[in-house]
């Protein structure tokens, strides 16, 4: 594998970062874009219990914010709890525009390897064939094994750069739908819990009203 990676050329320790770079970037997201972290299943039906027993107070806002990406977006309905549907629904679109960004993170440098390793692998083909046609140039085709530097180099310069870039394209293009899966089930619990709070008919009290004390 040494030998090969040394008969590649100049380009393949490019191709190797963008390599280790992007199995870095898969590995990250696929743990950080687990349902578990992002939308934890019965958060939502636990904040409606909070809800319909009045114990939503300030703190217990404050908490939801640090423990999923859906507590952010929940945590932002509730802060404008006061407000009409419009002005809720606003707040929540204004914090889930940050949670689409933070689940997207390191997306747009997988994408670029994606791109150009492929470019990368190209260019030591040219390379590759720059080296033959010089050599061609300098003692003709009859010396197989003058020509043979240039030729591997062009074939495993491409090879390798293919191989990053395939599946780095292919985990880029699911996780990029795996973020619009989760936006869109976090938008949903969100207006849930919108219409929960409208609907009850009893207020959800403040900090002020529980005295500050958890329950």
């Amino acid at each position: 594998m040494l030998e090969i990676f040394k008969a590649g050329g100049w380009l393949m320790p490019l191709i190797g970062i963008c390599s280790v770079i992007s199995m870095a970037i898969v590995c990250e997201r696929l743990w950080s874009l687990q349902t578990k972290l992002v939308a934890p299943e019965n958060l939502l039906s636990h904040v409606m219990q909070w809800a319909a027993d009045d114990v939503l107070d300030q703190k217990r806002v404050e908490q939801l914010k640090t423990q999923s990406h859906l507590g952010k977006v929940l945590a932002a309905a509730l802060s404008n709890r006061d407000q009409d549907r419009d002005a809720m629904k606003d707040s929540i679109e204004e914090v889930g525009r940050h949670v689409n960004h933070e689940l997207g993170r390191y997306l747009n440098a997988l994408g670029t390897i994606a791109s150009i390793a492929p470019l990368l692998g190209l260019l030591g083909t040219v390379v590759g064939m720059i080296k033959v046609f010089t050599a061609i140039n300098a003692v003709g085709t009859g010396d197989a094994s003058v020509l043979a530097g240039g030729i591997s180099e062009a074939l495993i310069t491409t090879a390798a750069g293919l191989s990053v870039a395939i599946p780095a394209l292919m985990f880029y293009r699911y996780f990029v739908a795996r973020v619009e899966e989760l936006v869109v089930l976090m938008e949903q619990d969100a207006l849930k819990l919108v219409e929960v709070l409208h609907s009850s008919p009893m207020p959800v009290r403040d900090q002020a009203e529980t005295g500050g004390n958890e329950i």
